[in-house]
């Protein structure tokens, strides 16, 4: 029986052997985990400015879930614009001006 190299979900299983493993000095590693604080403190102090102007958090939750849907979607129309541009030999440009698209969409 073969071995297969893939996970249970089909998604490609990385053999370590295989993998080139990036060596960080501890140096590195702090000034990354005192950036990511500093960034972190940042965020609270931008959340609180929002609470305090009477967004709530949920609400505010609820508005980043909605932009990622977006993007998603958005995203999606993307590729589904590219692949019918491919399809019919013409540029996504091309596919915006007959749909009646804005190029900054």
């Amino acid at each position: 029986m073969q071995k297969s190299n893939k996970s249970r979900l089909g998604l490609p299983i990385q053999s370590l052997r295989s993998s080139k493993v990036r060596t960080v000095s501890e140096d590195t590693i702090r000034q990354e985990i005192s950036a990511l604080k500093e960034r972190d403190s940042a965020l609270s102090k931008e959340a609180a400015q929002l609470v305090a102007e009477g967004y709530s958090l949920e609400e505010l939750d609820k508005h980043i879930s909605l932009l990622h849907q977006y993007n998603d979607l958005r995203d999606t129309g993307q590729l589904l614009l590219g692949r019918l541009a491919v399809l019919r030999g013409v540029t996504t440009k091309d596919l915006y001006l007959e749909f009646d698209m804005e190029l900054e969409d």
